[in-house]
């Protein structure tokens, strides 16, 4: 997501956010539009590289069996946040009960409780990464919160969500390997020199 991300303020008196949104959607193809503290953020398409890291860090989660019965592992999926009436959020990849399906709420969007695990690559919007996705996705139960974060060249490991945040934040920098907590259903371990690459 190489070009600026926006936040945009919306006024419900004649639209709903969720109308506004699709709107948007529909004039923009390809950006990313979010519903994230009662504000529509919308990111531009990504760049190479953020399609890159994400393709680096989905391997692991593959080989790891989380992609079969019990559960997949999916880009792109919507997830319901209970922070707002119409707030969403559409992380860029997310580990989830295979039963995702029968778990649909609104607006091609998820329940929180069948997310183990979501996990952003920064780009331009890495703000919106760093501080505002983390109070939405602890507030919605979300267990494990993955931040790569190509700007500061580190990996975050956000756990034990609580209504204000994250309690727990482990830093992983270059030439760390790490494993993931075991409740997101199996042994997952990551190089996070593997995951940022080459700097940019």
């Amino acid at each position: 997501m190489s070009a600026e991300a926006a936040v945009l303020p919306c006024d419900e008196h004649d639209l709903t956010l969720l109308v506004a949104a699709e709107a948007i959607s529909q004039r923009l193809p390809g950006h990313r539009v979010e519903i994230i503290g009662g504000e529509i953020t919308l990111t531009p398409p990504p760049a190479f590289d953020h399609g890159n890291s994400l393709t680096n860090v989905m391997a692991p989660f593959i080989a790891a069996g989380l992609h079969g019965e019990e559960s997949r592992v999916v880009q792109g999926v919507g997830l319901w946040l209970p922070g707002g009436a119409s707030d969403y959020a559409v992380p860029d990849l997310s580990v989830v009960d295979a039963d995702i399906a029968d778990h649909l709420i609104e607006y091609n969007c998820y329940d929180p409780a069948v997310f183990r695990l979501v996990l952003e690559v920064t780009s331009s919007n890495y703000a919106v990464d760093l501080k505002r996705k983390p109070v939405a996705y602890a507030a919605a139960g979300i267990p494990v919160y993955v931040i790569v974060d190509r700007k500061n060249r580190r990996i975050l490991v956000l756990t034990d969500p609580g209504e204000d945040g994250y309690r727990v934040n482990a830093v992983h920098r270059p030439g760390e390997s790490f494993v993931l907590p075991a409740s997101i259903g199996a042994s997952v371990k990551l190089d996070v020199d593997a995951l940022l690459g080459s700097k940019p």
